[in-house]
């Protein structure tokens, strides 16, 4: 079973309201998607987010943020910690919008470890980056009244301006090693997804392989992957691109910590 800390046991008080990052999670499991699912890891993950997809499976970062905020010092700590892991994936939430993301992921990779940085892709930072999991916000995960968590759209059209931005895509796609993962709702998603590899082909001077294009099944429990995961998996082989699981939901279901 994955190891969780308790964020607010390591708070310290050096760690104000601005200073360091504010941590939702740090726990030790499998990285359950993408390239390298299955791979020990570290999970940190960021509260606080700059989109809001309408079914976010880390509700705790971006609808209603909470966590501590640790300093760099107490997050390197506790990822020093679990011995059995050099790989550390930071999340969120997304971790880009924290300028110290930065300063953490720098001394993650003077330890040592390698890092995997899960992002929405509308922020461009220079980090210690070694993947870097991009995963563009496609039309359906706009959170309209009938089906946003707070049912009010107020963040319907904030959403809908910021969760594509080409530039910081192709920057982002330049700099590092990079998977781009696509949360897929139905059959329908697959042509904003041509249509997004075919811009971001035409912009960067990196190739972009139909084996960097992941899509990945909507589903926070085995449930409802159940009613998803065929269906994304043909499509993907339809395609050419990569089909990825949520190895976390199949072991854990929507467990925290996971």
């Amino acid at each position: 079973m994955p190891v969780t800390s308790d964020v607010s046991e390591l708070a310290t008080e050096h760690a104000g309201e601005g200073e360091g990052l504010p941590i939702n999670e740090l726990f030790c499991s499998l990285q359950g998607e993408g390239k390298l699912a299955g791979v020990p890891s570290v999970f940190v993950r960021t509260s606080g987010c700059n989109l809001r997809c309408w079914f976010c499976d880390s509700y705790h970062t971006s609808w209603e943020p909470t966590g501590a905020w640790l300093t760099i010092d107490d997050i390197i700590d506790e990822v020093l910690t679990y011995e059995n892991a050099d790989h550390v994936v930071l999340t969120g939430g997304e971790p880009m919008i924290h300028e110290r993301s930065v300063q953490l992921l720098d001394e993650l990779g003077d330890h040592g470890y390698h890092t995997t940085v899960e992002t929405n892709g509308t922020t461009y930072r220079d980090a210690t980056i070694d993947l870097a999991s991009i995963s563009p916000k496609l039309a359906s995960s706009t959170p309209t009244p009938d089906r946003a968590p707070k049912g009010d759209g107020e963040w319907e059209i904030r959403h809908e301006e910021q969760r594509i931005d080409l530039e910081a895509l192709g920057r982002l796609i330049d700099q590092y090693d990079s998977q781009l993962k696509f949360v897929v709702t139905e059959a329908h998603d697959l042509s904003e997804v041509d249509y997004l590899v075919s811009q971001i082909r035409e912009l960067t001077d990196t190739a972009v392989t139909n084996d960097d294009v992941l899509l990945m099944p909507e589903g926070a429990t085995r449930d409802e992957l159940d009613d998803t995961r065929n269906e994304i998996a043909e499509l993907a082989l339809e395609r050419g691109y990569r089909y990825t699981p949520r190895l976390h939901v199949d072991l854990w279901n929507d467990e925290p910590g996971t």
